[in-house]
């Protein structure tokens, strides 16, 4: 098989989730991925070492992180910042999610990166973009993907407040708008044979995941309600507990088809003659005077007879499952969903794959998360820095 990437590097000057998520990816895919640090690491491994140690093996920096090799150096040296783009000059793509004024301090800006590597893809992250009122803004995807995007004002029950989000949530989306982005940016290249630039805000790829909701806000300018599951919009479009505590989601939104059945797996006949449901939109009417039966109906079994009931009966639902459930499902396990990562200090671990298939492609996980300055010296070494210099970097802290 083929690896898709194979051949193509990629300079990763980036740190947190959103942009080496998206660099992970495409090492996976067999790129060439080179991760640029500042001494002692980014904040992403700083974050982790500073609450567990620094020979601690944290999984999520790890899955951020895969399949790399990892340079300090320190950008702030005039004499850091043009090492860096040497090695630019050497790379097919240039992954950032440094705000514009450091950009341009380093320079390590489109233009002067294009200076050096003319037919490269400059691929820049940020929260709100590069040019406006809000560039120079720093973000992380609770504030720019959630909070600026609306988001967190339609999540969660109608009697609470915002929602906070789990984290990485919306990083991880962003970095396969990113990686999409890039991808397109190297068609057009390899058709005009010139350098791409590629923009990427956790702002906009927020507005595109709740493009229903904004959808609807751009017809009416009017805020949606918060959904409530005492307050759906049709009795069998909900989430109700079983004896045992465990939640099960039924999710028929064009209920009229499933709408027999549904009573007939409740032993209630007289539901399916009640004029007051016989539309969809009499359902939506009238159906919150079920919730409370349905409540108490579904309180009456455990998890594993609804699921024989609800299963014969045709209808569209699944459990709410736990993470534990999940990481054992044998579907996704069937599916690849999972892959081995092997760390010299932390071992083999489990780790999610990418989240796609290609059938003749070679995509997997090449190894793991580089330590901090792993690959220092063999990658300017490489490069064709003079190993007595590099030497003599490291020595001035230039380099680590």
């Amino acid at each position: 098989m083929t690896a898709p990437l194979e051949g193509i590097r990629v300079l990763e000057v980036a740190s947190w989730l959103a942009a080496p998520s998206c660099a992970s990816l495409m090492a996976d895919m067999g790129a060439e991925v080179i991760k640029v640090e500042p001494p002692g690491g980014d904040g992403y491994r700083r974050m982790y070492e500073a609450l567990l140690g620094d020979e601690f093996v944290h999984p999520c920096y790890q899955f951020d992180n895969r399949g790399k090799r990892g340079v300090c150096v320190d950008l702030e040296d005039p004499e850091g910042a043009e090492l860096v783009r040497a090695l630019a000059a050497e790379a097919d793509v240039f992954i950032t999610n440094l705000i514009p004024r450091r950009l341009e301090r380093y320079g390590l800006t489109a233009d002067d990166v294009h200076q050096v590597a003319p037919s490269a893809i400059y691929a820049v992250l940020s929260g709100f973009g590069t040019t406006g009122p809000d560039s120079e803004r720093q973000a992380f995807d609770q504030t720019a993907f959630w909070a600026r995007t609306g988001a967190m004002s339609v999540f969660g029950d109608r009697d609470d407040g915002p929602l906070l989000s789990r984290g990485g949530y919306g990083d991880r989306i962003t970095a396969l708008n990113l990686m999409t982005a890039i991808l397109a940016a190297m068609r057009v290249r390899d058709a005009t044979g010139e350098g791409q630039y590629v923009e990427v805000t956790l702002q906009r790829t927020g507005i595109w995941a709740m493009a229903s909701d904004v959808s609807l806000a751009l017809y009416d300018r009017l805020q949606p309600e918060k959904t409530s599951r005492r307050l759906p919009a049709n009795p069998i479009w909900n989430f109700y507990r079983t004896v045992d505590r465990r939640w099960i989601a039924v999710v028929m939104p064009m209920a009229l088809p499933y709408w027999p059945a549904f009573c007939d797996m409740m032993d209630r006949p007289d539901w399916k003659k009640d004029e007051r449901f016989q539309t969809l939109l009499g359902l939506m009417e009238h159906g919150l005077e079920l919730i409370p039966e349905i409540e108490a109906m579904f309180a009456t079994e455990d998890l594993e007879s609804w699921r024989k009931k609800l299963d014969a009966s045709g209808l569209i639902w699944e459990p709410v499952a736990e993470l534990p459930e999940v990481i054992e499902d044998p579907a996704l396990r069937e599916r690849g969903a999972f892959s081995i990562l092997v760390h010299e200090r932390g071992g083999a671990m489990e780790v999610v794959s990418a989240p796609f298939y290609i059938r003749d492609a070679d995509i997997e996980v090449r190894g793991p998360a580089p330590d901090a300055g792993e690959h220092t010296r063999e990658v300017f070494t490489e490069a064709g820095i003079d190993p007595d210099r590099v030497e003599s970097l490291l020595q001035r802290g230039v380099l680590t």
